[in-house]
């Protein structure tokens, strides 16, 4: 019954995303009007329309180092206070009107100190804008609430620092820590010191791994750094193999990532784009699911990957056979991973997340 899921009716449907990047996701028109706000005068063209499609463009590239090369021009617009705040304020806009519940958006703090504002300023003004976007959400009657993940360069030296930046912010809005940006020759391993005082301080950690690197970066990052969440995690099929009858056989650091539930942020799209997937039809999100591991479906940078998770969801129904039930059991995956208390997790699950697909089944005639 996959095809009664057209894309209308997956906007209907409630989402959670945990991996989805600020600076990934800002509107195309908004940073034509930023740049001219702002001075930045580095945009390879000011209509929006053909800036879209340059993005997208960029980051097709089957490399996650020139993909990772298009957030120069979104971080170079995003160097103000009311900058910061409007484009956090437009991020929860366009999750709620994709009928996205609960969503842990990321940042790196660092990358937005270019004309001097503090760590602190920073992260106040993306809280801000979240705030200020759950308010008029709820105000047109769809409720989202936002979570901060700040974000360390794994190519920098200031994760220890983002780290206690996280932790002092942590009753505020910031639910998380992460550290992202290349993975080749810059291991996890290296802020050992950051993720540390993560634990200690009995916070909540996702570390960027098995993206553009192989089970190596997996399993530093779950084994030594001791990491709550994979982001991305999709080399782990690296460590299952398949016998003379083609059943799957878990090799060790597979199986632990599955017996420990170890959630693993897909995102499927922007696997394709950088190569660490061939296509949604061959992504290892499929086998995965079959596998039973803690799979989440997410956006990672909705400009570079012209995406959205309704989006995501539709191209899993049509072009890897995922059925409603698929979509609402990587939903509570999601929400059963969220870095927020048990209570409320499970609180959105009960009275958000399984009515609504509930209501979707019964309205499409789709039995579970």
């Amino acid at each position: 019954m996959s095809s009664n899921l057209s894309l209308e009716v997956i906007k209907s449907l409630p989402k959670v995303v945990l991996h989805d990047h600020l600076d990934g996701g800002v509107r195309p028109a908004t940073i034509a009007e930023l740049a001219k706000e702002t001075g930045y005068d580095k945009l390879p063209t000011q209509d929006p329309v053909a800036l879209a499609n340059w993005f997208r463009e960029a980051c097709d590239s089957g490399s996650l180092e020139t993909y990772l090369e298009a957030f120069v021009h979104t971080v170079g617009v995003m160097q103000t206070p009311a900058a910061i705040e409007r484009v956090a304020f437009e991020a929860v806009e366009d999750l709620a009107n994709d009928g996205v519940v609960y969503a842990e958006i990321r940042m790196a703090p660092e990358l937005l100190q270019e004309k001097g504002l503090s760590l602190d300023e920073v992260v106040e003004q993306m809280l801000a804008g979240f705030k200020r976007g759950e308010r008029e959400m709820q105000a047109q009657g769809k409720t989202i609430r936002i979570g901060l993940l700040l974000t360390a360069m794994r190519t920098a030296a200031r994760s220890s620092e983002i780290a206690q930046l996280a932790i002092k912010w942590r009753d505020k809005g910031v639910v998380g820590f992460d550290i992202a940006g290349k993975e080749a020759g810059y291991p996890p391993t290296r802020h050992l010191d950051a993720f540390d005082a993560i634990r200690q301080a009995n916070f909540h950690m996702t570390i960027h791994a098995g993206e553009a690197f192989g089970l190596p970066s997996i399993w530093e990052a779950v084994q030594i750094c001791g990491t709550d969440r994979l982001g991305h995690g999709v080399r782990i099929v690296d460590d299952i193999t398949f016998d003379s009858n083609n059943s799957p056989i878990l090799g060790p650091m597979a199986a632990y990532v599955r017996d420990r539930r170890v959630p693993l942020e897909m995102c499927p799209s922007s696997n394709v784009q950088t190569g660490a997937a061939k296509s949604i039809k061959e992504h290892p999100i499929s086998l995965l699911r079959k596998l039973q591991f803690r799979v989440t479906v997410n956006t990672d940078n909705r400009l570079m990957s012209d995406t959205f998770m309704s989006k995501e969801m539709y191209l899993l129904v049509h072009e890897a056979g995922f059925t409603l039930k698929d979509l609402q059991w990587l939903t509570v995956n999601a929400m059963k991973s969220a870095f927020i208390p048990f209570d409320e997790r499970l609180a959105l699950i009960n009275e958000v997340i399984k009515p609504g697909y509930a209501k979707v089944a019964k309205d499409q005639g789709i039995t579970f």
